[in-house]
């Protein structure tokens, strides 16, 4: 057999094609046939092959073949031969990749490496090239340049394998996070670049940012920032304020960057006629006082935000859930006016058809709905829904709550609303130390289950134990004990108390008790609570216990059995319990010991927080919180029911349980009535100021206690200021606060540096 080569592949490296002919007379295909392969189908060559059986073949259509064949990128080399009127097509088909190892990855996970690499067509099981590696080599740099990590080095290591295949192995080097040694915003005249740069989260290095990472360059961050400059200026009526560019220098060791913004700030616009068009559904003086911006305001963009989403939420209350506002602006350019025009589309109203509940695995479908304050076949409710979500969240049980409304498919009018959440764990098991001044060490050991076998009823056994207190507890709580919202709940516990490492007397306390709770929902944020509890107390006292100890123990014996009535209403307003900025939390309490009790006596403590945000991270809290207790029937009022002021939860500055009466030891007594108040201007750590777990506070707290017989007295009062640390920890909240007291009386122990580790009981 005689091959007559036609033509050659010489120079792929080069992206074309060189042919080496050879003079022969044109032909008639009469067969093809393909050699070489060892994965690539057959069929996938004669797809690609632009020359068919029985077709003419000359040197054009060679050099044509062979163009086509590498084009596919299936093959490293194509050769052209003729066997008489048989064309023969030889190939070497380029390496799989097998494997692909990723080492020294520790910033970013190597399966989203992976997926990385993938978008660059560089993956496992496709065929190996040395340009598509060089791309996904650039596209791994580019992913950590976005996070700053621009000293990364990426090597590349290609180890041929059997049956044509190659492995693929990435070393990385991640280097150390690119510092911003400098920020400079260019064109700004009004503000100080001071103020301008107290806007971004993105800072130089300072004396929190080995904590905060602030000083840490990351392209997604600067983007953020931007929009947050952007926005300072347009609350501000800087209308036509526009970024023009910003650029990031990055110095030659690649550890430091340089960021230039330059801005075009333009004139400040005032706001002109507010006008409100369309089918308004509501009375038009009713979406009027929506409208945050007023004519003669200086141009706020937040606020018009506010305003168009306040009136498509009225709208949506009334059932209009696709409701369209859009504020069109007419702008008087000499005379610096903006005036809007609210225009209103409310569409089509709105019902639901159907509630459906995805994602939860463990919790039951009725522990959901019962949260839900939309129902279906009503109006679609835009409140409803929004609270539903709130009333979800504040579960704890899920770390996630979506609520989508989509329309129903052929019913414009209809919607469904589809309920996802993603489930968290719900049981705990913790062991934890903490530490407080007054009570020392605290061992704590805690078994909780917030969603108890998915049913939302809440199990928990505590114990907790220092020098001072012990407490051991159980309770279950069921929230929906009636379908409309009325909980049930009983505990039992035992508390030890050494009242002698409290500094308020030498006896102790061994008490034994439990009860029952009822909760009654008034409203969306109101409470009110019932209780009867028992506890059955053993007071042991000694020759150097305080004479009102001996006094008690004397007229009613060493152990007493009190029944107890309790009730209390709260209300939550709050936008968050650990970090609130606004809103109000508020708690009356009573309490009344009943026949057969050994003692008498009845309690009433009310306590109000109430927060004001001053700006966007200065909150003013004013706390009060007051009691009174008396007895009846005879008997005096309880020591061991007296209230305690001082320390770190109550008055700063003074020891616990110190203000107010004091025993023959000087030790102190408490009282059957006390008051408090502290108002404090609370802010974020500075460097730290989206850090919601730990936040800064200059206070001022006075208080005082009261015994049997004395009446309340202002010239009383102690008074106390200083500044206080707190921190929401991994392993528990930890109070700091330093307080020079003001007004101290003789028997009084002043602790200006006060603090407590954990949470203790």
């Amino acid at each position: 057999m005689t091959l007559k080569p036609l033509s050659l592949l010489l120079a792929a490296a080069l992206g074309s094609v060189s042919i080496h002919a050879f003079a022969l007379d044109p032909f008639t295909v009469k067969d093809i046939r393909v050699e070489g392969l060892q994965r690539t189908d057959v069929g996938t060559v004669f797809n690609y092959l632009p020359i068919k059986v029985g077709e003419r073949f000359d040197d054009a259509k060679a050099s044509d073949a062979i163009k086509a064949l590498y084009a596919t990128g299936f093959f490293d080399d194509v050769r052209i031969e003729s066997d008489g009127n048989v064309l023969i097509v030889t190939v070497e088909e380029r390496p799989t990749i097998s494997q692909i190892n990723v080492n020294g990855a520790k910033l970013l996970e190597k399966d989203d490496i992976k997926k990385a690499l993938k978008t660059q067509n560089f993956a496992e099981g496709r065929i190996f090239d040395q340009g598509l590696l060089d791309q996904a080599v650039q596209e791994l740099k580019q992913q950590y340049y976005g996070r700053g990590r621009y000293s990364v080095i990426v090597k590349t290591t290609v180890t041929k394998l059997e049956r044509n295949r190659v492995g693929v192995q990435f070393d990385l080097s991640e280097g150390v996070p690119a510092k911003i040694q400098q920020i400079n915003i260019v064109g700004n005249k009004v503000f100080s670049e001071s103020d301008l740069l107290e806007q971004l989260s993105l800072t130089t290095p300072g004396w929190m940012t080995w904590y905060t990472r602030t000083d840490q360059y990351s392209k997604q961050k600067l983007s953020a920032d931007l929009e947050k400059l952007r926005s300072f200026y347009l609350d501000r009526g800087y209308l036509e304020f526009s970024l023009d560019s910003n650029q990031v220098a990055v110095s030659e060791n690649r550890e430091d960057m340089y960021l230039t913004v330059n801005v075009t700030e333009g004139p400040q616009y005032t706001i002109g006629d507010i006008k409100v068009a369309g089918d308004t559904v509501v009375p038009h003086d009713e979406l009027t006082k929506l409208i945050e911006v007023k004519k003669g305001e200086i141009f706020s963009r937040e606020k018009l935000n506010k305003s168009t989403a306040a009136i498509s939420d009225r709208l949506g209350n009334e059932g209009y859930a696709f409701a369209n506002v859009n504020a069109v602006p007419e702008l008087d350019k000499d005379k610096h006016i903006a005036s809007f025009t609210f225009y209103v589309d409310p569409g089509r109203k709105v019902y639901v058809r159907k509630i459906n509940i995805s994602g939860n695995n463990r919790t039951r479908d009725a522990v959901i709905r019962r949260e839900l304050r939309q129902v279906e076949s009503a109006p679609y409710d835009g409140s409803k829904i929004k609270r539903s979500k709130q009333r979800l969240d504040q579960l704890d049980y899920f770390s996630e709550v979506n609520i989508d409304t989509p329309i129903v498919p052929e019913a414009t009018d209809q919607v469904d609303v589809n309920v996802s959440v993603a489930e968290k764990k719900t049981g705990s098991f913790n062991i934890g130390v903490g530490y407080g001044q007054s009570e020392g060490v605290v061992l704590i050991l805690s078994l909780s289950q917030n969603n108890f076998l998915g049913s939302g009823k809440q199990f928990t056994v505590d114990l907790n134990t220092s020098k001072s207190v012990k407490v051991y507890s159980f309770g279950l709580v069921d929230p929906y004990f009636t379908p409309d919202g009325v909980s049930l709940g009983w505990s039992a516990y035992r508390r030890d108390a050494d009242a002698s490492n409290l500094g308020i007397g030498n006896y102790t306390t061994s008490a034994l008790g439990g009860g029952a709770q009822f909760g009654i929902p008034v409203s969306e944020t109101n409470r009110i609570n019932f209780g009867l509890n028992y506890e059955r107390m053993r007071i042991l006292t000694n020759s150097s216990s305080p004479q009102r100890v001996l006094a008690f123990v004397n007229q009613h014996g060493e152990t007493v059995n009190t029944y107890s009535l309790n009730t209390s209403f709260s209300r939550d307003s709050r936008d968050s319990a650990s970090y609130p900025t606004t809103g109000m939390y508020s708690n009356i309490a009573g309490e009344v010991a009943t026949p057969p009790s050994t003692v008498k006596y009845a309690k009433l403590t009310a306590k109000n927080d109430w927060f004001v945000p001053l700006t966007k991270d200065f909150t003013v809290m004013w706390g009060i919180e007051g009691g009174l207790g008396k007895s009846y029937g005879g008997n005096e009022f309880p020591f061991y029911k007296n209230f305690y002021v001082g320390g770190v939860d109550s008055l700063r500055g003074f020891a616990y349980g110190t203000v107010g009466p004091k025993d023959e030891n000087n030790n102190g007594a408490g009282g059957n009535k006390y008051a408090t108040s502290k108002v404090e201007l609370l802010f974020p750590m500075p460097g730290m100021k989206n850090d919601k777990s730990t936040r800064l506070s200059l206070f001022a707290d006075s208080g005082a206690a009261w015994g049997q017989g004395t009446k309340p007295n202002f010239a009383d009062l102690r008074y106390s200021a200083g500044m206080a640390f707190t921190w929401i920890s991994p392993v528990g909240p930890i109070k700091l606060s330093y307080a020079k007291p003001f007004k101290a009386e003789e028997g009084d122990k002043l602790e200006k540096f006060q603090f407590q580790l954990g949470q203790v009981f």
